[in-house]
């Protein structure tokens, strides 16, 4: 069901995409909810509360209802809406599922990119697939040949925090690409990616890729330790020591 309603909403999104209108901004400027995100979370929305009218649903756009069996869709209708509305850069579908209280709980996730056609997902205990393929995480293990991601959300405060982080990358890794994301987490688990950060998402951002990221094999952190909306740092098992000791990471760790 959740493969099946992210590329309905990919579809919606590539059919209505030279026509998209910015409806509003949210937290700041360049924050824009566009018609297409709103019809893509109906969508979504309407389809999850029709399989599954006891299961609580968070939406992006504030699709939502709290529900009553203990589990809880959570939805990005369209991650990277900038660059879907642009046509600057790629965009992506993010549909989870958690059954329980923690980030732990998460059980099902969906990224899809309706313009390449992918679909990453992820059940728990069952590995992490593209399309009908298992992908793991990256084998490398040298720094200095790593691909770095960079995720962060576009308010004042997280642009001031991220402003000396690329510099500090470029000297230690192969090559940094900064992608949104829940193609990030997916990227990471498909290998394509072998390190990264990301700052300031929110619990839709993250919720499909975080699963299908520890689905992968990919070691994740933050700050305390843990993953969190707030700081994700992950990179293949190899990599992980010296990246997360790293001047980047420690900077971002330290507030």
């Amino acid at each position: 069901m959740a493969v099946t309603l992210a590329h309905e909403a990919g579809a919606l999104q590539m059919r209505a995409r030279a026509g998209v209108t910015v409806r509003a901004t949210k937290a700041h400027r360049n924050d824009p909810v566009s018609d297409v995100d709103l019809a893509s979370e109906t969508l979504i929305v309407d389809g999850l509360r029709t399989a599954f009218p006891d299961d609580g649903v968070l939406g992006e756009e504030g699709g939502g209802t709290p529900g009553t069996s203990g589990r809880r869709w959570i939805v990005d209708p369209i991650d990277g809406t900038r660059n879907y509305v642009s046509a600057a850069g790629p965009w992506s579908v993010s549909v989870a599922l958690q059954d329980g209280p923690h980030d732990a709980d998460l059980a099902v996730a969906v990224v899809h990119d309706p313009a390449l056609g992918e679909t990453f997902s992820a059940v728990r205990g069952q590995g992490c697939l593209l399309g009908r393929t298992p992908v793991t995480a990256s084998s490398c293990r040298r720094l200095d040949e790593a691909l770095a991601g960079l995720s962060f959300d576009q308010s004042p405060e997280t642009r001031r925090r991220m402003a000396p982080v690329p510099a500090d990358l470029l000297p230690v890794v192969g090559d940094i690409r900064r992608i949104p994301a829940a193609l990030h987490l997916a990227y990471l688990a498909a290998g394509r990616l072998d390190c990264g950060v990301l700052v300031g998402a929110k619990l839709w951002d993250l919720a499909a890729g975080l699963l299908l990221a520890r689905e992968a094999g990919l070691t994740l952190g933050g700050a305390g330790g843990r993953p969190a909306p707030g700081l994700v740092v992950a990179a293949a098992p190899g990599l992980w020591a010296d990246f997360s000791a790293g001047a980047p990471v420690r900077r971002l760790t330290a507030g």
